[in-house]
């Protein structure tokens, strides 16, 4: 036969009142409810049995010979482990100037008698749930900070990685590259088919390693914009970006063409990595034997300015939307569109570390807009 089940109390009371009447007449009360209770008869037995098992509320007489009840409050409010315990005064008093007085020695509640159980019950279980949610409050701030430490300690290490990618495997891997297009140069003509070929995949691979390493430490370096961010003209930022791509714009023909844009608060390094990742992303997914015509514009939209990336490109499906902002998402082969599926995710963090926002709007086989809002600079 299963055991009945244990049952727990729903919360422990001290109940404290120089009259033997009133404590037996609570102990019943709040005992028959359920609640665990135990009485004195006295402040100094009062702050004994509270310093030495912090019940999880008071139920206090104001009228007491010795201690009364105001001060046994300042006292209990004034030691660490007694401080938190919500108090609730219990008088026949019935100056309102004695009820102030009790919330400012920090009593939480005031119940007159004679007692009504209802209004007794509705008071204890009003306190009792508000410890309930401090205490989980309390809960969950500890847990958060201990999360926010184990964060500041993944921070520093990725810091320390992202330092050994840039040297330790940078340079080895630049030496690799250099070298493979050594033997391309010196030896132009001495090699076969297949040995020009093994060369041609070296410096390939080595160049797309590099790529992905320079992302990824962008990426990595893109959650929190430098302090302080800088009023940044967007114009200059895409002129250098527009020469960066230079031999990908004459290479396919494009045609890119701008709004004059305005200035915005931003770090103009990261800003222009915006910029690049999306009109290299129209440039590079354009459809066959049609010109890229990459077309950017600017509005305003409240307090914040819309900016706008427009291709003639191959287009995205609606499903894929939301996926294209995810690190390492491809929705093509490498061999057609190569890249290393961060550059949009590199565009998310940045514009939202500003407090942006970053979006799509595609049609397949009639090209893709970009849209992201950037905060307006108030002087």
């Amino acid at each position: 036969m299963d055991e009945p089940p244990e049952v727990y109390p729903k919360g422990d009371i001290l109940v404290v009142d120089d009259k033997p009447e009133n404590l037996r007449l609570l102990f019943d009360m709040l005992t028959g409810q359920g609640y665990d209770v135990r009485r004195v008869i006295n402040g100094k037995q009062a702050l004994t049995a509270a310093a030495s098992e912090p019940p999880d509320l008071i139920l206090l007489d104001i009228m007491m010979p010795g201690l009364n009840g105001y001060e046994v409050c300042q006292l209990l409010k004034s030691q660490p482990r007694t401080k938190e315990i919500p108090v609730i005064f219990l008088s026949a008093l019935k100056d309102v100037s004695e009820k102030v007085r009790g919330f400012d020695v920090g009593g939480v509640d005031y119940i007159s008698k004679p007692f009504e159980l209802r209004e007794i019950l509705a008071r204890i279980e009003n306190q009792l749930t508000i410890g309930r949610q401090r205490r989980q409050i309390a809960e969950q701030y500890g847990k958060l900070e201990e999360l926010n430490q184990k964060l500041l300690r993944s921070n520093r290490e990725l810091e320390q990685f992202a330092s050994v990618v840039s040297h330790d495997l940078q340079q080895p891997l630049t030496s690799l590259k250099a070298f493979a297009q050594l033997l391309q140069i010196e030896y132009e003509g001495q090699f076969d088919e297949k040995a020009a070929s093994y060369v041609d995949r070296i410096v390939t691979s080595a160049t797309r390693m590099q790529r992905l390493i320079r992302d990824l430490l962008t990426y990595c370096g893109c959650d929190t914009p430098p302090a302080p961010l800088q009023l940044t003209d967007c114009n200059p930022v895409l002129e250098q970006v527009l020469s960066d791509l230079r031999l990908e714009i004459e290479a396919t023909n494009a045609t890119v063409t701008s709004d004059l844009l305005p200035a915005v608060m931003a770090d103009p390094i990261q800003l222009g990595e915006v910029f690049q990742n999306l009109i290299g992303n129209a440039i590079k997914y354009r459809r066959d034997g049609v010109a890229p015509q990459v077309r950017i514009t600017v509005s305003e939209e409240g307090r914040h300015w819309l900016f706008c990336v427009a291709d003639n490109g191959i287009g995205i499906p609606e499903k894929s939307f939301d996926r294209i902002f995810k690190i390492f998402t491809r929705l093509h082969g490498f061999n057609k569109y190569p890249g290393t599926g961060i550059g949009l995710s590199i565009c998310k963090k940045i514009v939202e570390s500003y407090g942006g926002q970053i979006w799509v709007e595609s049609t397949v086989g009639l090209g893709t807009k970009f849209y992201f809002k950037l905060k307006k600079h108030h002087r």
